[in-house]
């Protein structure tokens, strides 16, 4: 096979072939595969499609062991996204994604492009985008570089999503010294799609025409995905920074329009986002997963560079774009919707019977490889597994050896005033939380709650419930256990609404997989995982693995994230994280043991991270959904707010301060166990419930076999804790705990503009 007369290209040898991020045996192995050495291009082809990125090489195994099926389920992973059944004839189409390398490097454009890439995976499936997530993650907001990347990063988000028109209705931002070489940004989003008119990545019928769609293809993004997303950072990571993808909301805005137009009709049959690894991984892909080959013409490729080579179109990640495969005869009608968007359109290729995907350039081949040992049977490897050294010590935790908190007032306001439990209205203020006009309960909630409207505007009583959540520094005191929590928080917090949790996706950021301490971090935390999916009901349908997160050998905390979608029918009757009303009774669902490991307060106040995490009754999680559920259905639950990181006293703040109004209240409580732990601890499973018919929601828990119990009252601007006895532990103006819980970030990014 030869290449078009005058292109020069570097000569392909197995010391090219590492460069690429191949190893040894994967060199071999292509060289098996093709009988010859590889063209260039071809070595571009295997380098993104056996990176870890886009392969799952290190992950796949474990991943085969998560709960993937049941009832509500219609497509789970392999596809963009996974597709839960909402009822009557609509579904829930959702996914998170990382973008975390390149938001390091180039944070505002990072950011933007995660969003744009997530959004092109919920559309690609048919599915109309109507609510996004972020769960981002930094190193310590002291840092000036950290401060910069929150602003750009947050930057980036609102600057894509808002523009495009899809609310962003929740998160998570946290800041640990863990992320200071390397930052999480993990995007979902959801959308909703008429059942019979989801569409999936597969390019079938020989003949049918192989059509780009978007924006034409650049430079930027060449290896993103084998060589950033694949890689650990080190000194010289700066420098990685062209490598970043710019992208267009406005271009995306009518991607997104043009598609969806395009699916009300017959003409195609596949389509797929050119996401990492851009026209390379789509048309393997696609064809892969339609059990046929693909030819392609490079030269139809609209461009926006001149001069660019088959490897660099190959292995572009530009944003924007799509393959999609019409049927025959009904090219004309696909390229004039998309000319109509004022998008390019054009048809590139064929599907073609045996197997192959075949490239042309100038008139020559310059790719001949078959596509299932590049996609579907890329290489699956058995690392080793060792568990960390340390980590016993980690675990150890003499409370009795604990100094207890003498000032528990000043301790709830040093929690309130941290970064990662203080306010994050600084960051949602600058997302569109009300595009479309569907959010019911938006960011500052446990969940967010947004209304289901069908395509043609029709609205129904359905509404999607969706939390994103996890406690890393559980996670790297106990994996499993750190994993199971995620999930239940997720879960649980999606129920407070009054919703059932249907399904979960995740996105895995760990660090080095190369290392045996990673690797069985990481498989911990997939049996964490698959356990608790498997309890609560919640099939993972999509999700992302993002390893090599690491700098200069030093590793992040493992964080498994877990978005949990839910469904409520009918929406009106729903519950809030606030409270609503004076004069309502405060429940306790759940049990408080004295369990200070891994919390917030340990670590703010005694600078400890150690112990081991609380344990997760399962079973437990399941009675408390059902009661949720019942107890919202009934309306004897008006408030319903999780408990976790911070504790008790963090939770109740929080319901006194975050609805339209303040509203204190008056609680009790008579605990035999040592107040700051009564107070702090984060024993799960736990949710502050209020409502006007405190014996019916009691009765209700007993139904459900959940522990309850009244502890106070709502009402005045103070919220006092106290024991049964004696002088309150917490006696708090409300003015004050929201100044310093509203300024917690604010104060900290103001000391940023004036260095």
């Amino acid at each position: 096979m030869s290449a078009a007369g005058g292109l020069r290209e570097p000569r392909v040898d197995l010391a090219l072939a590492h460069e690429h991020g191949l190893t040894t045996e994967e060199w071999g192995n292509v060289l098996e595969i093709l009988g010859r050495t590889p063209t260039f291009s071809e070595l571009g082809i295997f380098s993104v499609m056996w990176a870890e990125h886009c392969s799952y090489k290190s992950s796949k195994r474990y991943l085969k062991r998560l709960p993937t099926e049941g009832p509500q389920v219609i497509e789970g992973p392999g596809e963009n996204a996974g597709v839960v059944d909402i009822g009557d004839g609509l579904a829930a189409v959702f996914k998170i994604e990382s973008h975390n390398h390149p938001s390091f490097i180039e944070p505002r454009q990072g950011a933007a492009t995660g969003v744009g890439g997530i959004l092109r995976d919920i559309f690609t499936m048919g599915a109309r985008p109507i609510a996004s997530l972020d769960s981002l993650r930094f190193g310590p907001i002291e840092d000036p570089k950290h401060r910069y990347l929150l602003q750009g990063v947050v930057d980036g988000v609102g600057g894509y999503g808002n523009p495009v028109g899809v609310a962003t209705v929740g998160g998570e931002t946290q800041f640990h010294e863990c992320y200071r070489g390397n930052i999480l940004v993990n995007a979902f989003n959801c959308g909703v799609v008429e059942q019979d008119k989801i569409f999936l990545a597969k390019a079938t019928g020989i003949g049918n025409p192989v059509i780009y769609v978007g924006s034409k293809t650049g430079r930027d993004g060449i290896h993103g995905a084998s060589l950033l997303a694949s890689a650990e950072f080190d000194e010289g990571s700066e420098a990685k920074r062209p490598t970043v993808q710019v992208g267009d909301p406005f271009t995306e805005k009518c991607l997104i329009e043009a598609c969806l137009e395009l699916m009300r009709t017959d003409a195609i049959v596949g389509i797929q986002d050119m996401g990492a690894a851009g026209l390379t991984c789509s048309s393997f892909e696609m064809a892969s997963s339609g059990g046929t080959g693909i030819d392609l013409d490079l030269d139809l490729v609209p461009q926006r560079e001149v001069g660019m080579t088959p490897y660099e179109l190959l292995l572009s990640e530009s944003q924007e774009r799509m393959l999609l495969v019409a049927r025959s005869g009904e090219e004309a009608r696909v390229l004039e919707i998309f000319e109509r968007w004022d998008l390019d359109a054009v048809v590139v290729g064929r599907v073609v019977e045996g197997g192959h995907m075949k490239v042309a350039w100038h008139g020559q081949t310059v790719v001949d490889i078959p596509v299932d040992p590049v996609a579907a049977n890329s290489p699956e490897l058995e690392r080793q597994v060792v568990e960390p050294a340390d980590l016993r010590e980690r675990q150890k935790l003499d409370l009795a050896a604990v100094m207890p908190e003498s000032d528990l007032g000043g301790a709830l306001e040093a929690l309130l005033d941290s970064p990662n439990l203080g306010s994050k209205e600084w960051v949602w203020r600058q997302y569109d939380q009300l595009v479309q006009g569907g959010t019911l309960i938006g960011p500052g909630g446990d969940a967010a709650l947004v209304r289901v409207t069908r395509e043609d505007g029709t609205p129904t009583d359905k509404a999607l419930a969706l939390s994103v959540d996890c406690n890393p520094r559980w996670c790297w005191l106990d994996p499993y256990q750190g994993a199971v929590a995620a999930v239940a928080e997720a879960a649980r917090n999606v129920a407070c609404t009054g919703a059932k949790p249907l399904a979960l996706t995740n996105c895995l950021n760990f660090g080095n997989p190369e290392k045996p301490e990673i690797m069985w971090e990481f498989a911990e935390a997939t049996r964490g995982l698959g356990d608790a999916a498997r309890a609560l009901d919640t099939p993972v349908v999509s999700g992302n693995v993002s390893f090599y997160n690491e700098t200069s050998g030093r590793a992040i905390y493992p964080t498994p994230t877990v978005a949990v979608v839910g469904l409520l029918e009918p929406w009106q009757r729903h519950a809030v994280s606030h409270f609503t009303s004076v004069g309502r009774d405060v429940v306790l669902l759940g049990e408080s043991r004295e369990e200070l490991g891994g919390s917030d307060w340990l670590a703010l106040r005694r600078g400890l991270e150690a112990g081991l995490p609380p344990s997760v009754d399962l079973a437990h999680e399941r009675a408390l959904h059902a009661l949720l559920a019942a107890g919202v259905a009934a309306g004897v639950i008006e408030t319903a707010h999780d408990v976790s990181s911070g504790g008790l006293a963090l939770a109740l703040a929080e319901a006194a301060l975050t609805g339209p109004e303040w509203i204190g209240a008056e609680i009790e409580l008579d605990d035999p166990q040592r107040p700051d732990a009564l107070l702090f601890g984060e024993t799960t499973g736990r949710v502050v419930a209020a409502g006007a018919a405190a014996e019916r929601l009691l009765d209700l828990a007993r139904e459900h076999g959940v522990p309850a119990r009244r502890i106070g009252r709502t009402g005045g601007d103070r919220l006092r804790i106290r024991p049964a006895a004696g002088e309150a532990w917490i006696d708090a103006a409300l003015e004050r705990l929201h100044h310093v819980w509203t300024n917690a970030l604010p104060r900290r990014i103001g000391a940023a503009r004036e260095e």
